[in-house]
């Protein structure tokens, strides 16, 4: 800009003259960054309107007017050196650095920092705007690998810490080396040492340091008692990596990788889940070089008893090792038992079209296996009392395809039971009940008859009579029929879950009774929580005050003369859940109670008893709540 405009401005506003630096560097040709509009050059200036004009390469429309006092906040001028400038004026030259040097474009950058200091973000939103916010973070990606073995630059240990350029290259496993030797933190030793023997990819570089740091890598592994045994038993992995070199049998060294599995050998499962993933196979490899006679059915109780990485890698392992028929066998002979753990079933139904397991589970993907999925997903959500997502269910909504492929291999009865099974199961929630019993019904369109008549078997009284969706009751009946779920929610359903646990580890399942007798307890309270909450959900709750005072209604004391006989009755008109024969207390949704609503003193009440008619009349009306 040139300065006869600058003078114009900054005499219209004084201020501006610090910012005089910024407005001479608003020329064409200078490449900049909008805080909203991106990445742009100047291309020219307005003197009729007093604007600069930009392009921006995020927008098809060019020279974007602008006020240049407005832009001196808003508005980051690059100078020709800045790595961007350079990219968008030799852009093939920056490309070919970044693709067989990305170290050399990366210190470029840094050079730009505040005393060559830049932190991630930054770096990223250069990136961003020099490839392309894909291709950006691909690069990056790769190139923070390489940034950690160059000795230029010092790679942050946090996400919030720097990217510094050295003044003297340094070699990242000296620095390493000497924050090991300084830490007193045993776990955080073992991960420096670890680092170290990723870094090192020349021995010798370690050669002098090494007896020392595997001295002091050893008594931290023994003597530490904030160390885990899992963490333990990652230490002696990094230690033994680490002295791979020097030492003729590394699996000799104190304490052993199978000292440690022994001492756990009463839970290997809980130590198997501990263990990094990078570790679940040499963890496998570790057991069947410990226990050479038993290792099979180590790794089967794994593969049972573990989280759903860890159980996938039970069976890898195990086909790696030849034994798909002993996996195979093993599985069948759990879903017979109704004994397939939730890990189990979830890895069989994620990795079931995987080429390695697709011929030797696909049989297995059947209705069958539906009904252990549903039990699994059962026992999980009474297990869990929360809101916690269950992973079987989300495999089940999630793939499409999955419903289908079962129910394809088994009947229409089959798929009535399942989705019977499915309307009771409290693992799942409405909205996706709703989308799992749709592709029931698509496969199966019968099922569509079924679920109508139910909910219409649910939606009518079997006092007979027309009601209300509304249930109107008393406070005190409300209150009792809430202690009934709460008690049967909070104590009955998760004992009966123990129950039939207790029973699953009696094994054999089909000729098991407990196990029988318990899961038949199981459907008989899942139906009565069903039945409570959707009574109370309908349920409005009222302390009667406000029956009426010359109809009869829902909280009224009704007195009635049989024109018959002369007798005269008694009768309290209350809520929903309250009858009480013994003490003339009805129900309005009785039918002698639906009878007399809305009747005035005088009037007449007819009604059936056995076939026969009695006529009634109302001799008087009061209210029960002014009789309290």
């Amino acid at each position: 800009m040139n300065t006869e405009v600058i003078d114009r401005l900054v005499e219209k506003d004084p201020s501006l003259e610090s910012s005089r630096p910024i407005l001479e560097s608003m020329n064409p040709g200078t490449y900049c960054i909008h805080r909203s509009w991106g990445f742009g050059i100047i291309s020219g200036f307005d003197d009729d309107r007093g604007m600069i004009l930009i392009d921006f390469e995020d927008d098809e429309r060019t020279s974007h007017a602008m006020d240049p006092v407005f832009c001196i906040d808003k508005l980051d001028l690059l100078s020709e050196n800045h790595i961007l400038a350079q990219h968008r004026k030799n852009t093939e030259e920056i490309e070919k650095i970044a693709k067989k040097e990305p170290a050399e474009l990366i210190i470029k950058i840094l050079e730009q920092g505040n005393d060559g200091c830049m932190n991630t973000r930054d770096i990223e939103r250069i990136l961003g705007y020099m490839f392309g916010a894909a291709k950006a973070k691909r690069w990056w990606t790769a190139t923070k690998k390489v940034l950690i073995k160059d000795p230029r630059i010092a790679v942050p240990n946090k996400k919030n810490e720097p990217y510094v350029l050295r003044d003297e290259p340094v070699k990242p496993e000296q620095e390493i080396l000497q924050d090991f030797f300084e830490e007193k933190r045993s776990y955080e030793k073992i991960v420096l040492a670890e680092r170290l023997f990723d870094l090192a990819s020349e021995k010798e570089d370690l050669k002098a340091d090494l007896p020392q740091v595997l001295h002091d890598l050893t008594i931290a592994i023994m003597e530490a008692k904030n160390l885990s045994q899992a963490d333990r038993l990652y230490g002696i992995w990094v230690r033994n990596n680490l002295a791979r070199d020097v030492e003729e049998d590394v699996e000799k060294l104190e304490p052993t990788s199978a000292s440690i599995l022994k001492e756990c050998e009463d839970d290997l499962p809980a130590l198997a889940d501990l263990m990094p993933a990078k570790f679940h196979s040499r963890f496998l490899d570790l057991v069947a070089r410990t226990y050479p006679d038993d290792w099979k059915n180590i790794v089967l109780n794994l593969l049972q008893h573990t989280a759903v990485k860890f159980s996938g890698e039970c069976a890898h392992f195990l086909i790696d090792r030849e034994e798909s028929k002993l996996l195979i066998s093993s599985l069948n002979s759990w879903l017979d038992e109704q004994n397939l753990k939730a890990p189990v079933l979830l890895w069989m139904l994620k990795f079931r079209r995987l080429a390695k397991f697709q011929d030797l589970i696909g049989e297995m993907i059947n209705p069958r296996l539906l009904t252990a999925v549903f039990s699994a997903i059962d026992y999980e959500s009474l297990k869990n009392a929360t809101s916690r997502r269950i992973p079987l269910a989300e495999v089940l909504s999630d793939d499409r395809e999955l419903v289908a492929d079962i129910l394809g291999k088994g009947t229409e009865e089959n798929a009535k039971d399942l989705a019977q099974a499915l309307m009771l199961n409290p693992g799942f929630e409405d909205l996706t009940k709703r989308s799992l019993l749709a592709r029931f019904i698509k496969k199966f369109p019968k099922i569509q008859s079924m679920l109508d008549r139910e909910e219409s078997s649910d939606s009518t009284p079997s006092s007979g009579g027309a009601i209300d969706e509304t249930l109107i009751v008393s406070k005190e009946s409300y209150d009792r029929k809430l202690a009934d779920l709460d008690e049967i929610t909070k104590e009955k359903i998760p004992a009966n879950s123990q129950a039939i646990e207790a029973a699953r580890e009696l094994g054999d399942l089909k000729e098991n009774a407990e196990y029988h007798m318990a899961k038949d307890d199981q459907k008989v309270l899942l139906a009565r929580q069903a039945e409570l909450q959707a009574d109370l959900m309908r349920a409005q709750a009222t302390d009667f005050t406000d029956a009426p005072q010359d109809t009869a209604g829902i909280g009224s004391i009704v007195d009635l003369k049989d024109l018959g006989s002369g007798e005269t009755f008694k009768y309290t008109i209350l809520g929903a859940w309250d009858s009480d024969p013994e003490n003339n207390i009805l129900s309005y949704l009785t039918p002698l109670g639906q009878s007399m609503l809305g009747k005035k003193s005088g009037e007449e009440v007819q009604i059936d008893i056995e076939g026969n008619q009695q006529s009634l009349v109302i001799e008087g009306l009061s209210r029960w709540v002014d009789k309290q």
